[in-house]
């Protein structure tokens, strides 16, 4: 189980092509990684302010961790603090240590491997066969992967130690990246890839093991996992036109993601424009049109365990 970076709500293969291969999917999770980097840093400031100076943090778990972008960021945010990056994919794992190497990080970021939602029980009073106790627990775009995602969030709240804080990445705007009429198809296409999206993300949290229907009110969801002081923030990411080489790449491994995984839902006119947008050579393409910009904003919820 990885994170959810997953912008457009992942990619996959299988029935209804909501099976989810994280690994496939490496070189576009970690390349979204770098692009939120500013916001990623902002983020990990804003979630040491709402700990506040008087919270030692000793241990900081990222739960749906993917390559470790986020976990190498709380690391240099909480310089103090070991870093667990927590997945259910090997090799994202494996990238996760690469990086911190990289950063010189690798003596305070470790890594897990565990199954979401069965590896989130805390384990024993040592932290034996689970994940052990942390001061801050963050968590991307992963809980809305998991069948009960209420039973997700009282997991992590009960892994936090009193005064810790859970801050849980879900909700925020969708992706923009395209002018309303790009010149080619009917104008709206971001419009109806949006719905799309929400049709595939339907399926998929039906199709999930013990899907549970609930009202996505996060702030309640936190509350009703014990936690107190709930609230949120946003961050946002804004990469005007013209884009760079980086973020053009991104943005066609997201449309190439889109083209395998929605298009059932779209008809025949969108599809080709799908296609004339992933031309390499088309001047219209992704990879070459001026007016490509990205804008991405994201909510963070977060809740602090109660001191006993």
């Amino acid at each position: 189980m990885s994170p959810h970076s997953d912008s457009g709500h992942g990619h996959g293969h299988g029935h209804h092509h909501t099976d989810i291969d994280w690994e496939v999917m490496a070189d576009q999770l970690e390349n979204n990684g770098e692009l939120q980097l500013p916001a990623l840093r902002w983020t990990a400031a804003r979630l040491r302010e709402l700990l506040g100076p008087e919270t030692k943090v000793r241990r900081v778990l990222d739960i749906g961790s993917g390559p470790g972008v986020m976990t190498c960021v709380l690391a240099e945010v909480f310089a103090d603090a070991e870093v667990v990056a927590v997945d259910g994919a090997p090799g994202l794992l494996d990238r996760a240590l690469a990086r911190a190497e990289r950063l010189g990080l690798g003596g305070r970021v470790a890594v897990r491997h565990a199954e979401l939602p069965e590896g989130l029980d805390s384990g024993d009073e040592h932290g034996e066969d689970g994940l052990g106790e942390a001061d801050l627990v963050w968590s991307s775009r992963a809980v809305h992967h998991l069948g009960d995602q209420q039973g997700a969030l009282n997991a992590l709240a009960g892994v936090l130690r009193p005064g810790g804080l859970l801050a849980i990445a879900e909700g925020g705007l969708p992706m923009r990246f395209l002018p309303r009429d790009i010149g080619v198809g009917r104008p709206g296409l971001q419009a109806r890839l949006d719905a799309a999206q929400e049709r595939w993300f339907e399926i998929m949290r039906a199709e999930l093991p013990g899907s549970t229907t609930v009202v996505e009110d996060w702030p309640a969801m936190l509350g009703r996992a014990g936690l107190t002081g709930v609230g949120g923030f946003a961050s946002l990411l804004d990469l005007p036109a013209p884009l760079g080489e980086t973020t053009r790449a991104f943005l066609h491994g997201h449309l190439t993601r889109l083209r395998e995984t929605v298009s059932e839902s779209l008809d025949v006119e969108d599809r080709g424009t799908l296609d004339v947008l992933l031309d390499p050579g088309a001047p219209e393409g992704v990879l070459r049109r001026p007016d490509a910009f990205l804008l991405s904003a994201t909510t963070v919820f977060t809740g602090v365990r109660p001191a006993r």
